[in-house]
């Protein structure tokens, strides 16, 4: 018994000295010294720097024809009443009748908002809230791009949040950022572009007309519990729809990759639960920013010559929800803070792939018209992340490649997708001036401040001057 309590005595001894200890040597146990044990700096670490992230992200089924799968995972889940959200195109298509044929064949009870808006507003938004809750959905299915998706979002978080209305939990400056009392109602997510990756994130994009810019909800329970990529959802896509949704998974991958890292963020949150969706740059984001751009390097340009090419379209398929599940995590910066004023604003351009009837610049395409000026501006604050950026999309960089070197082969590769695929060259052709600027400007400087994670400080003017230099850009 002696023996036990003497042992016992020693374990409590060593604990407390391991428990005391800075730093570790393990042979060094026994005796009377400092055991010098390795530990995690954890939030004893001086100042007030982040010193941790998380890494979280959606369920993610991939295979050619899942969307038939759809039915068996709302009926185990109990649900009652699901609502299906999306466009009056797309529910024209294989990807809305597939998840029809699948809720039918196993009884789940159903309805259908079809009128999503491309590039939703505030007023669209509220017009699918006003749905949900009047027909009582108890969980949700988003079939579409971006807008049907974010739009799902919206509906689902306030339908489980009754008290509250849209303006409450969308970002400072525009709303109130109210953290959400109650987690979104369950939503499963089926992508019919290769593009936004809102079937990963924890975010939803919505037009503010009367701010002139947009703007967001972003919130970790904002997340789908399913995605369901399936690459025969994408065939059908214009080729200018595949164009624009490619420069978003393009940007997402970019910015992702090259903003602040997660121990540069300050101020560190008090409690776990606090800290941001957008952490900051981190090896877990970086491992899918970086698979990203390599199937871009490889499969863009495939993808968009041959529609036919279902390789090369399943591929930038998991290039979206790859980036997506990235800048979910690491945040974004220069390139979406500058597009929401560019999309809100710009009501002279008509594309032919969109709403004939209807002006609109598409998000991809206003999101890589700052692209070549934001990268040519940031590259010098971290001239080895955007080597390697511009090296994983097939740039040849050398090792003693100087910044300027960097920051041009970067815009070089940008700009060489614009230029093959035809698109709009920058802002002049999309009705803007050098009139138009100061107002962009002013909308991108509020933007920003949800977008805090840029290398570079800006201000206003220098925020003009990247809208100035995208007027034209190849």
């Amino acid at each position: 018994m002696s023996s036990i309590r003497s042992k016992g005595a020693v374990a409590r001894n060593l604990l407390t000295r391991f428990a005391q200890a800075k730093h570790c040597c393990p042979h060094h146990v026994y005796g009377n010294g400092p055991i010098c044990v390795s530990r995690p700096v954890g939030n004893s670490t001086v100042g007030n720097t982040e010193y941790a992230y998380e890494f979280t992200a959606a369920t993610l089924r991939y295979g050619r024809g899942v969307t038939a799968e759809i039915g068996y995972d709302l009926s185990n889940m109990g649900v009652r009443n699901t609502l299906v959200v999306t466009d009056k195109n797309v529910a024209k298509s294989r990807a809305f009748k597939e998840v029809a044929d699948s809720l039918t064949r196993q009884r789940v009870p159903f309805s259908v908002f079809d009128e999503t808006k491309v590039e939703p507003s505030d007023k669209s938004m509220m017009e699918a809230i006003a749905f949900a809750r009047n027909v009582g959905a108890d969980s949700f299915v988003g079939v579409g791009g971006g807008s049907a998706i974010d739009t799902a979002k919206a509906a689902a978080l306030l339908c489980a949040n009754t008290g509250f209305e849209l303006m409450d939990f969308v970002l400072a400056p525009f709303g109130k950022q109210m953290t959400p009392p109650s987690p979104m109602l369950p939503l499963i997510a089926v992508p019919t572009t290769a593009g936004t990756g809102s079937e990963m994130t924890a975010a939803a994009v919505l037009d503010l007309p009367e701010q002139k810019c947009k703007s967001s909800l972003r919130h970790k329970s904002l997340r789908p519990v399913l995605a369901i990529i399936d690459p025969l959802n994408v065939m059908s896509m214009p080729r200018n729809v595949a164009i624009y949704s490619g420069f978003d998974v393009l940007c997402h991958a970019l910015e992702s990759y090259t903003v602040r890292a997660f121990d540069q963020r300050s101020p560190r949150p008090k409690y776990p639960a606090e800290r941001p969706g957008y952490q900051g740059a981190n090896p877990i984001s970086d491992v899918w920013a970086r698979e990203a751009l390599t199937i871009i390097a490889k499969y863009f340009r495939r993808a968009v010559n041959d529609p036919d090419d279902e390789e090369a379209r399943a591929e930038m398929m998991k290039a979206a929800s790859f980036a997506g599940m990235g800048f979910s995590n690491a945040g974004v910066h220069l390139c979406h803070a500058l597009c929401y004023p560019i999309s809100s604003q710009g009501k002279k351009f008509i594309d032919k792939d969109y709403d004939p009837n209807r002006p609109l610049i598409p998000h991809g395409l206003s999101v890589i018209t700052t692209a070549v000026a934001d990268f040519l501006f940031t590259t010098e604050a971290d001239p080895r992340r955007h080597a390697d950026a511009a090296r994983f999309l097939g740039c040849d960089i050398p090792i003693s490649a100087s910044s300027d070197y960097v920051a041009e082969s970067l815009a070089d590769a940008i700009r060489s997708y614009m230029s093959d695929f035809n698109v709009p060259n920058g802002l002049a052709a999309m009705g803007f001036t050098r009139d138009d600027v100061d107002k962009l400007a002013e909308s991108a400087e509020q933007s920003l401040r949800s977008y805090n994670l840029c290398l570079m400080d800006t201000d206003k003017d220098t925020i003009a001057a990247l809208y100035e230099q995208s007027l034209s850009i190849y």
